[in-house]
């Protein structure tokens, strides 16, 4: 399968899946499953890379009998949606992730409760990702560690037949052909400090891009996640029992349900917020060495005992990866809008099952097990009608192949840039039209400036990429929540505070050059009650 061209891995496979965490080893086994030839590209070590291998995901784990208990969960959350997500979608998570998990027995030491019932919902982020990458190597897919991809290739009929990237250990340059191509690439947060997310700077969503493919729901952007002031801990299930405080020390006041972001928002926006978790029950607190395991590690650290003491808070944005938007689905197997490319994970958009709220955890784990199985058997299924790996062209344009006369570009300033307009909490969350058409115009002119001048070279490829990659990305997102002229789950706009019946549809959004957006009116959707 594989041969060396001078300076060049060259290698060709059934399918190429692109990104190691969760989506992309369960997309990977199941490509291989389907007798497909694979290969596995990932930025970091498979196995330890992403969001999912700092965390503990649950999943969305509900039993198919009684029928009942099925029904009530995809009602409740149909109810939560705000009429863009889809019954039959939900359901045919939920059937995935059921009979999925169980398979992971004999690489994964699932617990059991005191009754010696296996528990297959809930597993510790570290060895899931040991496993999964146990059983990609049982399997034979041949997995390239420290090998972000740069570009996608595209045959001339429009499919997508492989990629290039480097080889980071070496400095070599891989190029992988491939009947089709899996982007199991995750969500981007523009390098908030999330916990495990360090990696992840929307890659695929601007190689897709360039191969013609649309992404949707990109306007809902605005989760953030409290951690402690300085530092990357963004595990929140404990500040579900925190006290807030400004800096005269009286408490603020957080509203009932799960809405914190806006208040402590608003708080930090008049100064620094401070947090205590003495109401925490002392049966969580005896679970959280368990559950979360590096929860109480910098406190250890600084000295703090956080069920006593107050320390300082601040809120990270979670961008697209608590966020919901991300490649358009066209298919039941996770196909995008461009033959031979598949999306799963946080690479696609989650509005499927997620509505216009955040999925959360354990939704978007379900997501992850699924798409990514939809993903890699739709691509084996892919390469194998369309026969072998063909050649064709590199896409790569932004910092690989400037559309102007090469000039120096600071990549510290555009990445700067791109996070005041992403992540600023008066710009991000208290958004209204005045502000995101500022947003619009300030991001359009730093791509015009990347597009046309900017251009990596040697080990400098990879990081004009990724603010290429999160540049282009904070485009899509801007444009988006412009064009969604109302409010609607954690999109708010306080300039139209009511959910309008003209916006009950998705909000589609592409190109380069120019960014359009249109509504996707081909779905029939009907508001929840």
């Amino acid at each position: 399968m594989a041969h060396n061209k001078q300076q060049m891995l060259a290698l060709t496979a059934d399918v190429l899946v692109i990104g190691g965490g969760l989506a992309g080893t369960w997309a990977a086994s199941a490509a291989r499953r389907a007798g497909a030839s694979v290969i596995l590209v990932d930025k970091g070590y498979c196995g330890t890379s992403g969001v999912t291998a700092t965390a503990g995901p649950g999943h969305w784990w509900i039993p198919p009998d009684p029928a009942e208990l099925r029904e009530t969960a995809i009602r409740n959350r149909l109810k939560t949606g705000f009429g863009l997500n889809d019954p039959r979608w939900m359901a045919r998570i939920l059937d995935k992730t059921w009979t999925t998990l169980p398979t992971l027995e004999g690489f994964y030491d699932f617990s059991r409760d005191p009754n010696g019932v296996v528990q297959y919902r809930a597993l510790r982020g570290p060895e899931y990702m040991r496993a999964l990458r146990h059983l990609i190597d049982s399997l034979g897919v041949t997995v390239l560690d420290h090998s972000p991809a740069l570009e996608l290739i595209q045959r001339p009929d429009g499919s997508v037949s492989g990629a290039r990237g480097v080889r980071r250990q070496t400095g070599e340059d891989w190029q992988v052909e491939a009947g089709a191509v899996v982007l199991a690439t995750g969500g981007t947060s523009f390098l908030s400090r999330l916990l495990g997310s360090h990696t992840n700077t929307g890659d695929g969503y601007l190689m897709a891009a360039e191969a013609g493919a649309e992404l949707s729901g990109m306007e809902f952007t605005s989760y953030y996640t409290v951690a402690p002031a300085r530092s990357t801990m963004t595990r929140s299930m404990s500040y579900a029992f925190a006290t807030y405080y400004d800096e005269s020390g009286s408490v603020i006041p957080i509203p009932a349900g799960p809405e914190t972001t806006r208040p402590l928002a608003r708080a930090l926006l008049r100064g620094r917020v401070f947090c205590d978790l003495h109401r925490t029950p002392d049966d969580i607190r005896a679970r959280v060495p368990t559950i979360s395991p590096n929860f109480l590690l910098p406190f250890r650290r600084w000295g703090i005992d956080p069920y006593r003491d107050r320390f300082e808070v601040t809120l990270h944005g979670e961008g697209t990866i608590r966020g919901i938007g991300g490649l358009r689905i066209t298919t039941e197997d996770c196909q995008t809008s461009v033959p031979g490319l598949y999306a799963a994970g946080d690479a696609a958009t989650r509005e499927l099952v997620a509505g216009a709220i955040s999925g959360g955890g354990n939704i978007n784990s379900a997501w992850a097990v699924s798409s990514g199985q939809w993903a890699g058997a739709g691509a084996a299924r892919f390469a194998k009608a369309n026969g072998p790996a063909s050649p064709g062209h590199a896409l790569g344009q932004a910092g690989l192949r400037p559309a102007g006369s090469v000039a120096n570009v600071d990549l510290r300033e555009c990445l700067n840039l791109v996070q005041d307009e992403m992540l600023s909490y008066n710009k991000n969350i208290f958004r209204d039209g005045g502000r995101l058409r500022h947003s619009v115009d300030v991001l359009e002119r730093a791509w015009r400036d990347v597009s046309a001048k900017a251009l990596g070279v040697g080990e400098h490829r990879l990081r004009t990429r990724e603010v290429a990659a999160m540049l282009a990305t904070a485009r899509w997102c801007a444009a988006s929540a412009l064009a969604r002229d109302e409010s609607r789950g954690m999109h708010q706009r306080e300039d139209r505070p009511t959910t309008e019946a003209q916006f009950n549809h998705r909000i589609l959004v592409g190109g380069l050059g120019t960014v359009w957006t249109r509504g996707d009116q081909r779905q029939a959707l009907e508001l929840a009650s």
